[in-house]
Protein backbone atom coordinates (compact mmCIF):
# COMPACT_ATOMS: atom_id res chain seq x y z
CA UNK A 1 0.00 0.00 0.00
CA UNK A 2 1.66 3.46 -1.03
CA UNK A 3 1.30 6.20 1.33
CA UNK A 4 1.18 9.44 1.03
CA UNK A 5 3.01 12.49 2.39
CA UNK A 6 0.76 15.17 2.69
CA UNK A 7 1.27 18.95 3.96
CA UNK A 8 0.76 17.97 7.15
CA UNK A 9 3.11 15.56 7.54
CA UNK A 10 5.58 18.05 6.72
CA UNK A 11 4.53 19.82 9.02
CA UNK A 12 4.51 17.42 11.96
CA UNK A 13 8.00 16.90 10.30
CA UNK A 14 9.35 20.47 10.09
CA UNK A 15 8.29 20.86 13.73
CA UNK A 16 10.47 18.27 15.08
CA UNK A 17 13.31 19.18 12.56
CA UNK A 18 16.02 22.01 13.39
CA UNK A 19 14.43 25.04 11.69
CA UNK A 20 17.71 25.58 9.75
CA UNK A 21 16.66 22.56 7.48
CA UNK A 22 13.65 23.29 6.72
CA UNK A 23 12.12 26.54 7.98
CA UNK A 24 13.71 29.26 5.26
CA UNK A 25 11.85 27.97 2.22
CA UNK A 26 8.59 27.66 3.97
CA UNK A 27 8.44 30.70 5.79
CA UNK A 28 9.23 32.49 3.15
CA UNK A 29 6.59 30.56 0.75
CA UNK A 30 3.88 31.27 3.29
CA UNK A 31 4.49 35.14 3.10
CA UNK A 32 4.87 34.99 -0.35
CA UNK A 33 0.67 34.17 -0.29
CA UNK A 34 0.05 36.30 2.32
CA UNK A 35 -0.90 33.77 5.00
CA UNK A 36 -0.71 35.35 8.87
CA UNK A 37 -0.21 33.29 11.37
CA UNK A 38 -2.46 32.91 14.51
CA UNK A 39 -1.17 33.31 18.03
CA UNK A 40 -4.14 33.15 20.89
CA UNK A 41 -3.14 33.77 24.19
CA UNK A 42 -5.92 32.49 27.12
CA UNK A 43 -4.90 34.20 31.05
CA UNK A 44 -7.57 32.02 32.74
CA UNK A 45 -10.15 33.44 34.99
CA UNK A 46 -8.69 36.93 33.88
CA UNK A 47 -11.90 39.36 34.59
CA UNK A 48 -12.33 42.76 32.18
CA UNK A 49 -13.94 43.97 35.07
CA UNK A 50 -11.14 44.94 36.98
CA UNK A 51 -8.56 45.74 34.31
CA UNK A 52 -7.60 49.38 34.33
CA UNK A 53 -8.02 48.90 30.68
CA UNK A 54 -11.91 48.98 30.85
CA UNK A 55 -12.30 51.64 33.61
CA UNK A 56 -11.63 49.65 36.55
CA UNK A 57 -9.97 52.62 39.18
CA UNK A 58 -6.90 50.35 40.26
CA UNK A 59 -4.18 50.71 37.51
CA UNK A 60 -4.16 46.92 37.00
CA UNK A 61 -3.25 46.56 33.28
CA UNK A 62 -0.72 49.52 32.26
CA UNK A 63 1.05 47.05 29.65
CA UNK A 64 -1.96 46.25 27.76
CA UNK A 65 -3.52 49.82 28.14
CA UNK A 66 -0.10 50.66 26.55
CA UNK A 67 -0.27 47.92 23.89
CA UNK A 68 -3.98 48.53 22.63
CA UNK A 69 -2.94 51.50 21.30
CA UNK A 70 -2.52 49.10 18.37
CA UNK A 71 -5.17 47.04 18.73
CA UNK A 72 -8.79 46.66 18.67
CA UNK A 73 -9.98 46.05 21.51
CA UNK A 74 -13.51 44.63 22.35
CA UNK A 75 -15.54 46.15 25.44
CA UNK A 76 -18.35 44.21 26.05
CA UNK A 77 -16.71 40.91 25.08
CA UNK A 78 -18.93 37.56 26.85
CA UNK A 79 -17.21 34.17 27.74
CA UNK A 80 -19.41 31.01 26.70
CA UNK A 81 -19.40 29.72 30.59
CA UNK A 82 -18.43 30.99 33.88
CA UNK A 83 -15.66 28.19 34.53
CA UNK A 84 -12.91 26.82 32.47
CA UNK A 85 -14.59 23.26 31.09
CA UNK A 86 -17.65 25.51 29.35
CA UNK A 87 -15.68 28.22 28.85
CA UNK A 88 -12.42 27.07 27.08
CA UNK A 89 -14.87 24.62 25.02
CA UNK A 90 -16.71 27.32 23.44
CA UNK A 91 -13.71 28.89 22.61
CA UNK A 92 -12.07 26.46 20.91
CA UNK A 93 -15.14 24.94 19.05
CA UNK A 94 -17.15 28.51 18.37
CA UNK A 95 -20.51 26.38 20.04
CA UNK A 96 -21.78 27.29 23.36
CA UNK A 97 -21.87 24.76 26.52
CA UNK A 98 -25.87 23.42 25.61
CA UNK A 99 -24.42 22.54 21.81
CA UNK A 100 -21.25 21.24 22.96
CA UNK A 101 -22.13 19.78 26.08
CA UNK A 102 -19.07 20.26 27.88
CA UNK A 103 -21.53 21.46 31.24
CA UNK A 104 -19.04 19.89 34.25
CA UNK A 105 -15.95 19.97 35.58
CA UNK A 106 -13.01 18.18 33.64
CA UNK A 107 -14.82 16.48 31.26
CA UNK A 108 -14.86 16.97 27.04
CA UNK A 109 -17.27 17.61 24.45
CA UNK A 110 -19.74 15.86 23.05
CA UNK A 111 -17.62 13.32 20.16
CA UNK A 112 -19.65 14.83 17.37
CA UNK A 113 -17.25 17.98 18.06
CA UNK A 114 -14.11 16.04 19.24
CA UNK A 115 -12.87 17.61 15.22
CA UNK A 116 -15.01 20.37 15.04
CA UNK A 117 -12.55 22.71 16.90
CA UNK A 118 -10.48 25.96 15.79
CA UNK A 119 -7.47 23.44 15.54
CA UNK A 120 -9.34 21.30 12.89
CA UNK A 121 -10.31 25.17 11.17
CA UNK A 122 -6.88 25.99 10.93
CA UNK A 123 -5.66 22.06 9.36
CA UNK A 124 -3.49 23.80 6.56
CA UNK A 125 -1.30 25.35 9.76
CA UNK A 126 1.16 24.30 11.89
CA UNK A 127 -0.77 23.58 15.20
CA UNK A 128 0.56 24.23 18.27
CA UNK A 129 -1.26 24.14 22.34
CA UNK A 130 0.15 23.91 25.44
CA UNK A 131 -1.96 25.09 28.74
CA UNK A 132 -0.68 24.97 33.05
CA UNK A 133 -4.24 23.82 33.61
CA UNK A 134 -5.22 19.82 33.36
CA UNK A 135 -8.74 20.64 32.87
CA UNK A 136 -7.77 22.75 29.86
CA UNK A 137 -5.16 19.78 28.74
CA UNK A 138 -8.41 17.00 28.92
CA UNK A 139 -10.18 18.91 25.99
CA UNK A 140 -6.47 19.55 24.32
CA UNK A 141 -6.25 16.01 24.57
CA UNK A 142 -9.47 15.13 23.05
CA UNK A 143 -8.39 17.65 20.07
CA UNK A 144 -5.04 15.88 19.76
CA UNK A 145 -6.05 14.52 16.30
CA UNK A 146 -5.67 17.97 14.75
CA UNK A 147 -2.40 19.07 16.79
CA UNK A 148 0.87 18.84 15.38
CA UNK A 149 2.49 19.66 18.57
CA UNK A 150 0.52 19.16 21.68
CA UNK A 151 3.02 20.24 24.71
CA UNK A 152 2.92 18.15 27.92
CA UNK A 153 1.94 20.48 30.98
CA UNK A 154 4.24 19.30 32.66
CA UNK A 155 7.25 20.81 30.34
CA UNK A 156 6.44 24.48 31.93
CA UNK A 157 6.26 23.56 35.43
CA UNK A 158 9.77 23.75 38.12
CA UNK A 159 8.18 20.49 39.90
CA UNK A 160 5.26 18.53 38.48
CA UNK A 161 3.55 15.26 37.82
CA UNK A 162 4.94 14.09 35.00
CA UNK A 163 5.79 10.93 36.44
CA UNK A 164 2.37 10.14 37.19
CA UNK A 165 1.25 11.87 33.41
CA UNK A 166 4.05 9.52 31.83
CA UNK A 167 3.39 5.92 33.82
CA UNK A 168 -0.58 6.34 34.12
CA UNK A 169 -1.67 8.31 30.82
CA UNK A 170 -4.60 6.01 30.87
CA UNK A 171 -5.76 6.49 34.67
CA UNK A 172 -4.88 10.68 34.99
CA UNK A 173 -7.14 11.26 37.33
CA UNK A 174 -7.00 8.73 39.79
CA UNK A 175 -3.18 8.33 39.55
CA UNK A 176 -3.07 12.16 40.39
CA UNK A 177 -5.06 12.21 43.43
CA UNK A 178 -3.36 8.90 44.80
CA UNK A 179 0.12 10.31 44.25
CA UNK A 180 -1.05 13.73 45.53
CA UNK A 181 -2.20 11.80 48.96
CA UNK A 182 0.88 9.76 49.67
CA UNK A 183 3.46 12.72 48.83
CA UNK A 184 1.66 15.69 49.42
CA UNK A 185 1.01 17.21 52.80
CA UNK A 186 -2.43 18.98 52.99
CA UNK A 187 -3.28 22.17 54.74
CA UNK A 188 -3.47 19.65 57.73
CA UNK A 189 0.34 19.28 57.65
CA UNK A 190 0.25 15.70 56.84
CA UNK A 191 0.42 13.11 53.76
CA UNK A 192 -1.03 9.28 53.77
CA UNK A 193 2.83 8.61 54.01
CA UNK A 194 4.71 9.90 56.51
CA UNK A 195 8.14 8.86 54.93
CA UNK A 196 7.89 9.51 51.24
CA UNK A 197 6.21 12.88 51.70
CA UNK A 198 8.98 13.68 53.65
CA UNK A 199 11.55 12.91 51.24
CA UNK A 200 9.35 14.75 48.59
CA UNK A 201 8.71 17.69 50.49
CA UNK A 202 12.97 17.87 51.21
CA UNK A 203 13.92 17.43 47.62
CA UNK A 204 10.95 19.96 46.26
CA UNK A 205 12.52 22.31 48.74
CA UNK A 206 15.77 22.34 47.40
CA UNK A 207 14.75 22.51 43.66
CA UNK A 208 12.71 25.69 44.56
CA UNK A 209 14.61 27.50 47.48
CA UNK A 210 15.91 30.68 45.06
CA UNK A 211 12.87 31.26 43.92
CA UNK A 212 10.76 31.09 46.51
CA UNK A 213 12.06 34.51 48.14
CA UNK A 214 10.27 35.68 44.41
CA UNK A 215 6.73 35.44 45.80
CA UNK A 216 5.98 36.13 48.93
CA UNK A 217 2.68 34.16 48.81
CA UNK A 218 3.82 31.47 47.54
CA UNK A 219 5.16 30.15 43.82
CA UNK A 220 1.75 29.96 41.60
CA UNK A 221 1.38 26.50 41.13
CA UNK A 222 -1.82 23.79 40.67
CA UNK A 223 -2.81 20.68 42.26
CA UNK A 224 -1.17 21.69 45.57
CA UNK A 225 2.67 22.18 43.77
CA UNK A 226 3.17 21.66 40.71
CA UNK A 227 4.66 25.22 40.40
CA UNK A 228 5.94 27.04 37.18
CA UNK A 229 7.01 30.41 36.47
CA UNK A 230 4.95 32.22 34.00
CA UNK A 231 7.91 34.19 32.27
CA UNK A 232 9.42 30.61 32.22
CA UNK A 233 6.34 29.63 30.02
CA UNK A 234 6.76 33.10 27.76
CA UNK A 235 10.19 32.87 27.38
CA UNK A 236 9.72 29.29 26.13
CA UNK A 237 6.82 30.41 23.98
CA UNK A 238 8.63 33.67 22.11
CA UNK A 239 11.93 31.26 21.32
CA UNK A 240 9.25 28.36 20.28
CA UNK A 241 7.27 29.91 17.73
CA UNK A 242 10.80 31.18 16.12
CA UNK A 243 11.40 27.69 15.52
CA UNK A 244 8.73 26.03 14.00
CA UNK A 245 6.48 26.09 10.52
CA UNK A 246 5.03 29.32 9.53
CA UNK A 247 1.92 29.71 8.89
CA UNK A 248 1.51 28.48 12.64
CA UNK A 249 -2.11 28.55 14.76
CA UNK A 250 -0.86 28.81 18.32
CA UNK A 251 -2.91 28.21 21.43
CA UNK A 252 -1.35 29.43 25.01
CA UNK A 253 -3.75 29.08 28.00
CA UNK A 254 -1.87 30.13 30.90
CA UNK A 255 -3.44 29.41 34.30
CA UNK A 256 -2.87 33.16 36.18
CA UNK A 257 -4.79 35.35 37.30
CA UNK A 258 -6.58 32.06 38.73
CA UNK A 259 -6.47 31.16 42.30
CA UNK A 260 -4.14 31.00 44.76
CA UNK A 261 -3.26 34.69 43.57
CA UNK A 262 0.38 34.45 43.94
CA UNK A 263 1.95 37.48 42.52
CA UNK A 264 5.53 38.17 42.32
CA UNK A 265 7.48 40.29 44.65
CA UNK A 266 7.70 43.57 42.48
CA UNK A 267 3.85 43.30 42.61
CA UNK A 268 3.36 42.39 46.19
CA UNK A 269 1.19 44.98 47.99
CA UNK A 270 1.05 47.55 45.27
CA UNK A 271 -2.81 48.05 45.93
CA UNK A 272 -2.63 47.42 50.02
CA UNK A 273 -4.28 50.55 51.67
CA UNK A 274 -4.78 52.83 48.43
CA UNK A 275 -8.12 53.79 49.74
CA UNK A 276 -10.39 51.60 46.72
CA UNK A 277 -13.67 50.75 47.58
CA UNK A 278 -15.75 48.26 45.59
CA UNK A 279 -19.35 49.16 45.06
CA UNK A 280 -21.36 47.86 48.15
CA UNK A 281 -23.60 45.17 46.82
CA UNK A 282 -26.41 42.78 48.84
CA UNK A 283 -25.46 39.45 49.54
CA UNK A 284 -26.48 36.68 46.94
CA UNK A 285 -29.06 33.80 48.04
CA UNK A 286 -25.81 31.62 45.81
CA UNK A 287 -23.21 32.61 48.23
CA UNK A 288 -23.82 29.43 49.84
CA UNK A 289 -22.16 27.86 47.03
CA UNK A 290 -18.43 29.26 48.57
CA UNK A 291 -16.56 28.77 51.58
CA UNK A 292 -18.32 29.26 54.70
CA UNK A 293 -16.43 32.22 55.30
CA UNK A 294 -17.73 34.23 52.30
CA UNK A 295 -21.27 32.49 53.02
CA UNK A 296 -21.93 34.07 56.46
CA UNK A 297 -19.81 37.53 55.92
CA UNK A 298 -20.85 40.57 54.23
CA UNK A 299 -19.94 41.10 50.49
CA UNK A 300 -17.68 43.67 51.20
CA UNK A 301 -15.93 41.92 54.24
CA UNK A 302 -12.44 41.82 54.99
CA UNK A 303 -11.74 38.04 53.28
CA UNK A 304 -13.00 39.02 50.19
CA UNK A 305 -11.44 42.72 49.77
CA UNK A 306 -8.15 40.51 50.98
CA UNK A 307 -8.61 38.77 47.90
CA UNK A 308 -9.39 40.91 45.60
CA UNK A 309 -6.52 42.61 46.39
CA UNK A 310 -4.60 40.25 46.06
CA UNK A 311 -5.98 39.14 42.40
CA UNK A 312 -5.25 42.56 41.29
CA UNK A 313 -1.92 42.18 42.47
CA UNK A 314 -1.95 39.27 40.37
CA UNK A 315 -3.23 40.84 36.74
CA UNK A 316 0.05 43.36 37.54
CA UNK A 317 1.96 40.13 36.87
CA UNK A 318 0.41 38.85 33.54
CA UNK A 319 0.41 42.05 32.39
CA UNK A 320 3.99 42.43 32.48
CA UNK A 321 4.79 39.32 30.95
CA UNK A 322 2.05 39.45 28.12
CA UNK A 323 4.18 43.10 27.77
CA UNK A 324 7.25 41.00 27.58
CA UNK A 325 5.59 38.50 24.93
CA UNK A 326 4.61 40.98 23.07
CA UNK A 327 8.23 42.20 22.88
CA UNK A 328 9.43 39.03 22.46
CA UNK A 329 7.25 38.99 19.05
CA UNK A 330 8.01 42.53 17.62
CA UNK A 331 11.95 42.17 17.54
CA UNK A 332 12.09 38.74 16.37
CA UNK A 333 9.74 39.82 13.21
CA UNK A 334 6.88 37.58 14.08
CA UNK A 335 4.78 40.49 14.76
CA UNK A 336 4.74 42.00 11.53
CA UNK A 337 2.97 38.28 10.25
CA UNK A 338 1.25 37.37 13.42
CA UNK A 339 -2.43 38.03 14.55
CA UNK A 340 -2.51 37.66 18.15
CA UNK A 341 -5.42 37.43 20.16
CA UNK A 342 -5.84 37.79 24.21
CA UNK A 343 -9.02 36.80 26.00
CA UNK A 344 -10.07 34.93 28.50
CA UNK A 345 -12.30 31.27 29.25
CA UNK A 346 -14.24 32.88 32.37
CA UNK A 347 -14.07 36.25 34.73
CA UNK A 348 -13.58 36.08 38.64
CA UNK A 349 -16.23 37.46 41.13
CA UNK A 350 -15.58 39.35 44.62
CA UNK A 351 -18.76 40.35 45.85
CA UNK A 352 -22.12 39.16 46.79
CA UNK A 353 -20.35 37.30 49.27
CA UNK A 354 -18.67 35.24 46.05
CA UNK A 355 -15.73 34.60 45.40
CA UNK A 356 -13.81 32.95 42.20
CA UNK A 357 -16.78 31.56 39.92
CA UNK A 358 -17.58 28.28 41.10
CA UNK A 359 -20.98 29.32 41.42
CA UNK A 360 -24.55 29.37 40.01
CA UNK A 361 -24.36 33.25 39.37
CA UNK A 362 -23.90 34.88 36.18
CA UNK A 363 -22.65 38.11 36.93
CA UNK A 364 -20.62 41.00 35.12
CA UNK A 365 -17.24 39.94 36.43
CA UNK A 366 -17.86 36.53 35.66
CA UNK A 367 -18.47 36.59 32.50
CA UNK A 368 -17.33 39.83 30.67
CA UNK A 369 -13.95 38.56 29.95
CA UNK A 370 -11.13 40.59 27.57
CA UNK A 371 -10.77 40.37 24.32
CA UNK A 372 -8.48 42.38 22.07
CA UNK A 373 -6.61 41.20 18.79
CA UNK A 374 -3.98 42.66 17.50
CA UNK A 375 -3.81 43.01 14.32
CA UNK A 376 -0.41 43.04 11.84
CA UNK A 377 0.48 46.56 10.29
CA UNK A 378 -2.19 48.34 13.05
CA UNK A 379 -0.51 51.65 14.01
CA UNK A 380 -4.00 52.55 16.01
CA UNK A 381 -6.47 51.82 19.12
CA UNK A 382 -10.11 51.23 17.78
CA UNK A 383 -12.56 50.45 20.47
CA UNK A 384 -15.93 48.03 19.79
CA UNK A 385 -18.65 49.04 21.88
CA UNK A 386 -20.95 46.05 20.29
CA UNK A 387 -21.86 42.71 22.01
CA UNK A 388 -19.45 40.00 21.31
CA UNK A 389 -19.35 36.24 21.92
CA UNK A 390 -16.42 33.72 22.66
CA UNK A 391 -18.41 31.97 19.37
CA UNK A 392 -17.19 34.58 17.39
CA UNK A 393 -13.72 34.42 17.71
CA UNK A 394 -12.96 31.19 15.06
CA UNK A 395 -15.07 32.85 12.06
CA UNK A 396 -13.37 36.00 12.49
CA UNK A 397 -9.76 34.39 12.86
CA UNK A 398 -10.46 32.42 9.83
CA UNK A 399 -11.70 35.56 7.73
CA UNK A 400 -8.57 37.15 8.58
CA UNK A 401 -6.04 34.23 7.51
CA UNK A 402 -8.62 33.67 4.50
CA UNK A 403 -9.51 30.19 5.63
CA UNK A 404 -12.51 28.96 4.52
CA UNK A 405 -15.60 29.44 6.71
CA UNK A 406 -16.61 26.49 8.93
CA UNK A 407 -20.43 25.95 8.98
CA UNK A 408 -20.96 24.48 12.89
CA UNK A 409 -19.93 27.72 14.89
CA UNK A 410 -23.06 29.10 16.66
CA UNK A 411 -21.27 32.44 15.53
CA UNK A 412 -20.75 32.84 12.69
CA UNK A 413 -20.05 36.57 12.45
CA UNK A 414 -16.91 38.27 11.30
CA UNK A 415 -16.31 40.77 14.00
CA UNK A 416 -16.54 44.30 13.34
CA UNK A 417 -14.45 46.39 11.68
CA UNK A 418 -12.73 43.04 9.59
CA UNK A 419 -16.56 42.64 7.77
CA UNK A 420 -16.39 46.16 6.39
CA UNK A 421 -20.07 45.92 8.31
CA UNK A 422 -21.54 46.01 11.69
CA UNK A 423 -23.29 43.92 13.98
CA UNK A 424 -26.68 43.70 14.77
CA UNK A 425 -27.24 45.74 17.92
CA UNK A 426 -30.22 43.54 18.57
CA UNK A 427 -28.57 40.56 18.19
CA UNK A 428 -28.96 37.60 21.28
CA UNK A 429 -25.71 36.63 22.73
CA UNK A 430 -26.01 33.33 25.29
CA UNK A 431 -24.09 32.10 28.14
CA UNK A 432 -25.12 28.93 29.84
CA UNK A 433 -23.98 27.70 33.50
CA UNK A 434 -25.38 24.07 33.54
CA UNK A 435 -22.98 22.53 36.01
CA UNK A 436 -25.72 20.04 37.47
CA UNK A 437 -26.67 18.91 34.60
CA UNK A 438 -25.91 15.50 33.12
CA UNK A 439 -24.55 16.28 29.14
CA UNK A 440 -27.09 13.06 27.74
CA UNK A 441 -29.86 14.43 29.28
CA UNK A 442 -32.38 17.69 28.82
CA UNK A 443 -31.06 20.95 30.89
CA UNK A 444 -32.82 20.73 34.18
CA UNK A 445 -30.95 23.29 36.12
CA UNK A 446 -28.68 26.03 35.10
CA UNK A 447 -28.48 29.49 34.80
CA UNK A 448 -28.63 31.26 31.62
CA UNK A 449 -27.96 34.96 30.54
CA UNK A 450 -29.32 36.38 26.88
CA UNK A 451 -27.73 39.58 26.47
CA UNK A 452 -29.37 42.14 23.68
CA UNK A 453 -29.08 45.68 22.78
CA UNK A 454 -27.99 46.64 26.63
CA UNK A 455 -30.30 44.46 28.36
CA UNK A 456 -29.37 41.55 30.32
CA UNK A 457 -31.72 38.96 31.38
CA UNK A 458 -30.29 35.60 33.77
CA UNK A 459 -32.65 32.86 34.08
CA UNK A 460 -31.93 30.10 36.94
CA UNK A 461 -34.53 27.17 37.12
CA UNK A 462 -33.81 23.35 38.70
CA UNK A 463 -32.05 24.83 41.95
CA UNK A 464 -33.40 23.47 45.27
CA UNK A 465 -32.08 27.17 47.24
CA UNK A 466 -34.46 28.76 44.90
CA UNK A 467 -37.54 26.50 47.27
CA UNK A 468 -40.79 27.45 46.19
CA UNK A 469 -40.28 30.06 43.28
CA UNK A 470 -38.22 27.23 41.30
CA UNK A 471 -37.46 29.98 39.41
CA UNK A 472 -35.54 33.38 39.37
CA UNK A 473 -35.41 35.67 36.76
CA UNK A 474 -33.01 38.95 36.74
CA UNK A 475 -33.00 41.86 34.40
CA UNK A 476 -30.78 44.72 34.13
CA UNK A 477 -30.20 47.73 31.94
CA UNK A 478 -26.34 47.36 31.60
CA UNK A 479 -25.91 50.66 29.82
CA UNK A 480 -27.78 52.64 33.15
CA UNK A 481 -27.14 50.13 35.95
CA UNK A 482 -23.37 48.56 35.31
CA UNK A 483 -23.18 47.36 38.54
CA UNK A 484 -26.51 45.49 38.56
CA UNK A 485 -28.07 46.67 41.32
CA UNK A 486 -31.88 47.38 40.30
CA UNK A 487 -33.43 43.86 38.88
CA UNK A 488 -36.03 45.48 36.55
CA UNK A 489 -37.82 42.13 35.98
CA UNK A 490 -41.75 41.79 36.55
CA UNK A 491 -44.09 39.68 34.72
CA UNK A 492 -45.65 43.20 33.68
CA UNK A 493 -42.39 44.31 32.04
CA UNK A 494 -42.79 44.20 28.78
CA UNK A 495 -38.86 43.55 27.63
CA UNK A 496 -38.11 40.94 30.62
CA UNK A 497 -40.97 39.59 29.17
CA UNK A 498 -40.24 39.57 25.44
CA UNK A 499 -36.61 38.55 26.55
CA UNK A 500 -37.91 35.60 28.84
CA UNK A 501 -39.72 34.16 26.07
CA UNK A 502 -36.67 34.42 23.78
CA UNK A 503 -34.73 32.67 25.90
CA UNK A 504 -37.21 29.79 26.95
CA UNK A 505 -37.73 29.27 23.33
CA UNK A 506 -33.89 28.61 22.67
CA UNK A 507 -33.34 26.33 25.39
CA UNK A 508 -36.22 24.32 24.49
CA UNK A 509 -34.53 23.85 20.94
CA UNK A 510 -31.41 23.14 22.55
CA UNK A 511 -33.06 20.35 24.73
CA UNK A 512 -35.12 18.94 21.64
CA UNK A 513 -31.95 16.71 20.92
CA UNK A 514 -32.16 14.94 23.94
CA UNK A 515 -36.40 15.02 24.88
Amino acid sequence: MKSKFNRRDFLKLAGLTPLSFTAPRFVKGALQTGQKNVLVVVFDAFTASNMSLYGYLRETTPNLTRLAERAIVYHNHYAGGNFTTPGTASLLTGTLPWTHRAFTLNTMVDVSFARKTIFHAFENYYRIAYSHNNVVNTLLDQFKADLDEFVPRAKLYLTNDGFVDTAFNRDDDIATVSWARILKKGDAGYAYSLFLSQIYELLRGNQLQNIKSRFPRGIPGTNGDNFFLLEHAIDWVGSRLKNIPQPFMGYFHFLPPHYPYRTREDFYGRFRNDGFKPTNKPSDIFSLDNSPEASMAHPNNEILREDRENYDEFILYIDSEFGRLFNSLESSGLLENTIVVVTSDHGELFERGIEGHSTAVLFQPVVHVPLLIFDPGRTSRLDVYSNTSVVDVIPTLLHLTGQNPIDWSEGGVVLPPFAGTSLDPNRNLFTVQARGTDPRSTITQATVMLVKGHYKLTYYFGYKRLELAKERIELYDLEADPEELNNLYTPQNEIGAELLSELKSKLARMNQPYL
